[in-house]
């Protein structure tokens, strides 16, 4: 009979990978901490995508941040708050994508940008308004 295989040794793993599944470890607790304390009744995909999307910000916002914030205490408590704030976050992101896309595609199009910010529609938005005379003609 064979002896087990030696236990898995963490350090044989880059440092960076280490870092990376710890902070992703942290903003999926985090993100399970905000959700618990909350009052709303949420389903459970809801609240996975919400747990593994805090991840993935988490470990994003810890390589990006890990060159400018030499402390770990202060690193590991910027990875956590937000993650925690993920959402907003996120949802803030894709306002600022979506707004600089359309200022590109104003650009290309020729249209003369107005002096007033357009609101960005959603998709569901754009379906449910009402149509313009240039939209039928």
């Amino acid at each position: 009979m064979s002896p087990p295989p030696p236990p898995i040794d963490p350090e044989t793993f880059p440092r960076e990978f280490r870092d990376g599944v710890l902070a992703g470890i942290l903003g999926a607790l985090s993100m399970t901490a905000r959700l618990l304390l909350s009052t709303e009744k949420v389903s459970w995909g809801w609240a996975a995508r919400r747990v593994l999307a805090a991840a993935i910000t988490a470990v994003v916002v810890h390589s990006a941040l890990q060159e400018y914030i030499t402390s770990p205490g202060l690193l590991i408590g910027a990875v956590g708050a937000i993650a925690y704030a993920s959402p907003e976050a996120l949802d803030a992101l894709i306002r600022w994508i979506r707004a600089k896309s359309q200022r590109e595609v104003e650009k290309v199009e020729g249209k003369p940008a107005a002096n007033k910010k357009q609101p960005v529609l959603s998709i569901r938005q754009y379906k449910s308004r009402k149509p313009l005379r240039s939209d039928v003609e």
